[in-house]
Order: C-alpha cells, then sequence, then structure tokens
C-alpha cells in the first residue's frame, strides 16, 4: 500500500523504560537511547493513499491523523509500536483495524496554516475519557538527514511497525526514503494523547518533516500467541 505523510511534526518525551515496558506485548523489547525510552506523538496529513499499482481514489485518499507510538525491536529488527492512531477517516479505521491490526479510532480533526505555521486540534470520538491534541508547529531549521548513531536517526529511521492481537505477534516491513526532517518548534495547549501510565511531560524534543512517500507491505505474523 502507497501513501504519502505531509507536514508532519515529530514530537518526543523521555519516559521510563521499565514504564513503557508494561504497556507493550511479550515478544518484542523496548529501544532506549540515552538510558530512556521514548514518547512520540506525531500529527500529519496522509495524503495519495492507494494499493500498489493502482491511483488514489478522490474523496477517500486524504485526511489527517495523528499517532502515539514508541520504538520496540524484535528478532533483532527495530519498529514502532503504536499505542494509538486517530484519524477522521472511517474507512482508514476499520480497514487498518482489520489489515494491520493497528489501535485506530475514529476523531474529529482540524488544521489551520497560517504563516508557516501548523495548528492542528483533535479529539477522539466516543472514548469514556478526553483524548484530545490541540497546537501548532513550524520549522526552525534547515532541513537536513539523520546521522547514524544520533537521537533522531534512533527516532525516525525505522522501516517495520509491530502489531498484536490474541493469536500473536506481527510485523509490517515499511519502505521509504531516508527521512529529512527541520528542528521545529511547538506549542502545545492540550495533550492527553498518551495511553494511561505514560506522561508527556516537560518541553518536547521536535523536528518537522513535510513529505515522506511511503510504502508499507502487508502483515506478518513473526510469533503465536503465548
Amino acid at each position: 500500500m502507497g501513501q504519502s505523510w505531509d507536514d508532519l511534526l515529530f514530537a518526543h518525551w523521555r519516559v521510563e523504560a521499565a514504564t513503557v515496558r508494561k504497556l507493550v506485548p511479550p515478544g518484542v523489547t523496548v529501544d532506549a537511547h540515552d538510558g530512556s525510552a521514548w514518547l512520540g506523538i506525531t500529527p500529519f496529513v496522509l495524503t495519495g493513499i492507494r494499493l500498489r499499482g493502482t491511483l488514489p481514489l478522490p474523496g477517500v485518499s486524504t485526511f489527517p491523523e495523528i499517532n502515539v507510538r514508541t520504538y520496540v525491536t524484535a528478532e533483532d529488527k527495530p519498529g514502532i509500536w503504536f499505542f494509538s492512531l486517530d484519524t477522521t477517516s472511517l474507512v482508514a479505521v476499520e480497514a487498518a483495524r482489520r489489515a494491520y491490526r493497528l489501535p485506530y479510532f475514529h476523531a474529529r480533526i482540524g488544521i489551520d496554516r497560517r504563516g508557516g505555521w501548523i495548528g492542528y486540534a483533535s479529539a477522539r470520538r466516543g472514548s469514556p475519557r478526553p483524548v484530545v491534541f490541540e497546537g501548532s508547529y513550524g520549522a526552525d531549521g534547515d532541513a537536513y538527514e539523520p546521522e547514524p548513531g544520533s537521537l533522531e536517526h534512533f527516532l525516525t529511521e525505522r522501516y517495520c511497525l509491530y502489531a498484536a492481537d490474541d493469536t500473536g505477534l506481527y510485523r509490517a516491513e515499511i519502505h521509504h526514503p531516508p527521512w529529512r526532517i527541520q528542528p521545529a518548534e511547538a506549542v502545545i495547549e492540550l495533550n492527553t494523547m498518551p495511553p494511561d501510565g505514560l506522561e508527556a511531560a516537560g518541553e518536547p524534543l521536535c523536528h518537522l518533516a513535510e513529505r515522506q512517500d511511503v510504502v508499507i507491505w502487508p502483515l506478518r505474523r513473526i510469533s503465536g500467541a503465548a
């Protein structure tokens, strides 16, 4: 499946690895850098979603999304673990839940672009507790490719996602060019996106990616349920 990610903010906070371990399934190891695990919140706009060899469908291939993630490894392959993914597209919610076993949720999301900054407001529909994000962000420096071994490389250069259900642990390969990111400023007014047990405390480390073209392969089981 092909798609592009536009105007993507990487906002990252240090979190305790021991706390994150309680929130991910057996079979994955929580990755740490500089002694910490990391919690990421990434608002963006998904565009041009399509099956391989087909064209995007007008009216259903572009929508905003915000995800909450951390970083894990299984079978020596570093990847991403998603705590949640919120979007305005009910089609995407249902399809991703079935095809990728990901915790997608339906949300109201508004985007406002002014003077090089992006205002982003998301509120999950039907949640027993408020799950919201309100803030704005913009670039604050030149674009560059993160150097291997750097924190920025650790946080961005991940070429698979992991998911799990009662039947076992799964992985989907992700292909894209190396990230080109910019330092970013963000003003976050409200953020209750992290899962219970994790807190996005203090000022985040922020980067902006204007565009990334991506191919995501089908999910494959890598281990059965314990």
